[in-house]
C-alpha cells in the first residue's frame, strides 16, 4: 500500500469477482477515448481470457481509500530484437474523480517493477494523440515516442478475407 496525500492507495492483482469492474473501467475508458459504442467485449470474455487455465491478460486495481479507482490491464509481448518479453499495456485508467493523486504512476511504477522482476525488456502502450493530459505524464515519466512508427490493425471483413485468401495458395499442416 502507498500513502498518498493522507489518503491510502492499494494496488492489488484482480480476482474475478473484479470482472465487473474491470469491465466498467472498460467502459468508462471507452468513453473518455469518444468511442463508447466499441466495446463487444464480454463478462465471460474476461473471465475465459483472463481467469482461466491460461490466461492471455492480467490486471492491477488500484483502491483509493478503498473505492475502485482504476486499472492496469496488460499483456506480455515479445521482442525478437531483444530476445525478452515485454509487457503491453492495453489499458490504463483511473477515474476521473481520482485523477492528479498518482494513481496512474503508481499503476506505472507497479508495471516497471513488474517488468523487471519478470526480466522484460521494457514496457509499451499507446496513447491517443489529442490525449495531452495522458501524453503529459507519460513524458513526465521518461517515457518517449518511437518515433518512425505507425500503428497498423487488421480486423472484421478485411481480416476475413485475408485469412481466406491464404486457404487457396498454402498448404496446410
Amino acid at each position: 500500500m502507498f500513502r498518498l496525500a493522507s489518503a491510502m492507495l492499494k494496488l492489488r492483482k484482480a480476482v474475478p469477482d473484479d470482472i465487473p469492474l474491470i469491465l466498467s473501467f472498460i467502459r468508462e475508458l471507452a468513453e473518455y477515448e469518444r468511442a463508447p459504442n466499441a466495446v463487444s467485449c464480454t463478462e465471460k470474455d474476461l473471465h475465459r481470457d483472463g481467469f482461466g487455465p491460461s490466461p492471455k491478460f492480467r490486471v492491477i486495481i488500484a483502491e483509493w481509500n478503498g473505492e475502485p479507482a482504476g486499472m492496469a490491464f496488460f499483456f506480455y509481448n515479445y521482442s525478437t530484437w531483444q530476445g525478452r518479453p515485454g509487457i503491453f499495456i492495453e489499458d490504463l485508467f483511473v477515474r476521473s474523480q481520482f485523477r492528479g493523486k498518482g494513481i496512474g504512476r503508481a499503476l506505472m511504477a507497479r508495471l516497471a517493477k513488474t517488468a523487471i522482476a519478470e526480466q522484460c525488456y521494457g514496457v509499451r502502450w499507446e496513447v491517443l494523440d489529442w490525449n495531452k493530459p495522458a501524453i503529459d505524464v507519460y513524458q513526465h515519466l521518461g517515457s518517449k515516442f518511437r518515433e518512425g512508427w505507425r500503428i497498423m490493425q487488421l480486423m472484421g471483413r478485411e481480416l476475413n478475407e485475408l485469412a481466406e485468401s491464404s486457404s487457396t495458395h498454402v498448404s496446410k499442416d
